[in-house]
């Protein structure tokens, strides 16, 4: 799997380790990262369908 490096506001990072470990809903911080990708990535894939820009909508 690649490694993909940012920068990323420490308030940010402060507030996404609130839902990372035990009794969080992420097993890691780059698991949490992953997640929100895939749920933007699926999002931004509805809009580009509604809009007709999805490959093979014509």
């Amino acid at each position: 799997m690649p490694k993909v490096s940012l920068d990323m506001p420490a308030q940010i990072l402060e507030d996404l380790k609130l839902h990372v470990g035990d009794d969080g809903k992420f097993v890691s911080v780059a698991d949490a990262i992953r997640t929100a990708c895939r749920k933007m990535l699926d999002q931004l894939d509805l809009i580009d369908a509604r809009h007709g820009r999805m490959e093979g909508s014509e």
